[in-house]
């Protein structure tokens, strides 16, 4: 069976990252260093290994500095293009509703700060061959890296909440989901709107499928996670050296 073609990739880094304060005042969060350089060329060669061929990076807070160091890509083997949120950031769903035009009818939503070692190929096979509107990957957390905030059966997402929590929440939003285009069109592109806005609103329409992954996620949004995943990547490049001194 001939591949799927991958959609691309959308990165929400446009947040303003207060809780990596005060390191995040003159640099994004993407940029911040990890295992020797910025976070966002470790996504990218990530995403390329994955048989990712284009990114959109919704920017925002000291977005320019993003566009500066990635430039169009073609260093991390990719196609990166940008859309911006303007004087007034939009949320992380309101930055997907003005990154449409780019987008194309489908495709992957990611955060910026996530590390996602698992197959986004078998993602996307999962979405494509059932029915929803969209697609959120999930965890196994049990609240053991973050608290959990999602009840997850028989392949669907059957609640979703990352304020109200229930017993039945063992699983997490893992940082990777699939999305149609006309999931997004019913909302204001004048007011900013969370992505979880319209994960909660995709599940009241029984809307929402998962896919459990089995691979923790790695993330720089807290200083904790930024040193686990400066940790995980410093092991990944010397694996690499250790691995190319053998050719």
């Amino acid at each position: 069976m001939r591949e799927r073609e991958l959609p691309t990739v959308t990165l929400l880094a446009g947040g303003l990252a207060t809780r990596m304060r005060p390191v995040t005042q003159t640099i994004p969060k993407s940029l911040l260093p990890v295992a020797g350089e910025p976070f966002l060329a470790h996504q990218l060669r990530l995403l390329s290994s994955q048989g990712i061929h284009k990114v959109v990076i919704c920017c925002g807070y000291l977005g320019e500095q993003i566009e500066e160091f990635a430039g169009d890509g073609s260093a991390f083997n990719c196609e990166v293009r940008y859309s911006y949120d303007g004087a007034v950031l939009k949320g992380t769903g309101g930055a997907l509703r003005k990154a449409l035009p780019l987008l194309g009818d489908l495709f992957f939503v990611m955060y910026g700060d996530s590390y996602l070692p698992t197959s986004f190929a078998r993602v996307y096979e999962s979405f494509v061959t059932r029915e929803g509107a969209g697609l959120m990957t999930v965890f196994h957390n049990r609240n053991r890296w973050d608290t959990s905030n999602v009840e997850f059966r028989n392949g669907q997402i059957i609640c979703y909440d990352k304020k109200v929590r229930t017993p039945a929440m063992e699983y997490i939003d893992y940082g990777l989901g699939v999305l149609r285009a006309s999931t997004l069109l019913p909302w204001s592109d004048d007011e900013p709107f969370d992505l979880a806005d319209v994960y909660r609103s995709l599940v009241m329409n029984n809307q929402l499928l998962g896919y459990e992954v089995e691979e923790r996620f790695y993330e720089i949004g807290t200083p904790e996670g930024w040193r686990e995943t400066d940790a995980l990547l410093q092991r990944v490049c010397r694996i690499h050296v250790a691995g190319d001194s053998t050719d």
